[in-house]
């Protein structure tokens, strides 16, 4: 059977700690920033952890 080959995109995209926990960045942070408050724009900031339903296909495709 043929090796697994990793989604480059996704290694890009995600960080998976060393206990599997997938973190990712946020989105709605590119443009449109006048009409959102700094509150707003610092959480958007933060890296957060991925939902499990999610997390489980990612690191299939990473290959971890």
């Amino acid at each position: 059977m043929p090796k697994q080959k990793t989604r480059k995109s996704i290694t890009k995209r995600f960080k998976i700690t060393k206990r599997g926990k997938v973190l990712r960045r946020q989105g709605f942070r590119r443009h449109l920033n006048v009409k959102k408050s700094s509150k707003k724009k610092r959480r958007l900031k933060r890296i957060v952890e991925t939902k499990k339903t999610y997390a489980k296909k990612i690191r299939k495709l990473t290959g971890k």
